[in-house]
């Protein structure tokens, strides 16, 4: 039985128990957002992401970036996990 679960609005960032101890990833994979994040936050730019990590899309750092943004919201919102 597969427990992965994504975000309503947000179909790259998928949260799986058995992946990166259920942290937020992108579709899956062994990549969570706090590196995306990171790498950005140390100068690297989408372009040389996507280079150094070519199974990674450009659509990804974005989606990674809304969500940090999303996160870094101060006011209270109420999220719908949507089973996958």
């Amino acid at each position: 039985m597969e427990r992965k679960t994504q975000m309503t609005g947000f179909d790259r960032i998928t949260f799986d128990p058995n992946i990166m101890g259920g942290r937020a990833c992108i579709r899956g994979m062994r990549i969570t957002v706090a590196m995306i994040i990171n790498l950005i936050s140390n100068g690297m730019s989408t372009e040389e992401i996507v280079h150094e990590y070519p199974y990674l899309e450009p659509e990804d750092i974005q989606q990674a970036l809304r969500y940090v943004a999303l996160l870094a919201d101060e006011s209270i919102r109420e999220l719908e996990l949507v089973s996958a």
